[in-house]
């Protein structure tokens, strides 16, 4: 379902709407909404022993699987910054990013009102800080490369894809 399903007023004036569901527009305001994407980002941290930082989610969507530490880009934030941010949040950790390893599209939940988002991920290396679980992640572990939790126990399908990607650059 589109993000602009059910939009039938303007927001700022109230007036009707008129679009589909990729763009609504007003005819009074000049109002204009796409359904995008909300973009988010997410780091594939490795340490000296080649293990993988995986996050358990403490809440909803998908509360009790693992991840990989990031989240929501804030408006006007630059990706990289709110990499740094979420994994500062999330694990306490200081990442520097490294390479980017790809860019997928998944979906923000399960069912039919789930947002889309558009998931920049990147290798990070770890600058300072000891992994600990806060902000919205229950607990952090490493794993190594052939531990991986399969995908049924992953988040999104993009954290699969992801350390998909890892593991066929870094072999």
């Amino acid at each position: 379902m589109s993000e602009l399903h059910g939009w039938v007023a303007c927001p700022r004036c109230r007036a009707q709407l008129f679009g589909d569901a990729q763009r609504v527009e007003c005819p009074e305001c000049g109002f204009v909404a796409y359904a995008n994407p909300k973009p988010t980002v997410g780091a594939v941290c490795v340490d000296e022993q080649r293990r993988v930082l995986l996050t358990l989610r403490a809440v909803e969507p998908a509360v009790g699987t693992w991840d990989l530490p990031g989240g929501f880009v804030n408006e006007h934030e630059h990706p990289l910054d709110a990499l740094r941010r979420e994994l500062r949040e999330e694990t306490g950790l200081e990442v520097e990013p490294q390479e980017l390893l790809g860019v997928w599209t998944d979906r923000y939940g399960s069912d039919s009102t789930a947002a889309s988002t558009l998931n920049l991920f990147w290798t990070a290396r770890v600058v300072s800080g000891d992994a600990h679980a806060a902000d919205d992640v229950a607990e952090v572990r490493w794993f190594h490369p052939d531990e991986l939790p399969p995908q049924a126990e992953l988040a999104f399908e993009c954290v699969g894809l992801a350390l998909a990607a890892w593991r066929d650059e870094h072999p």
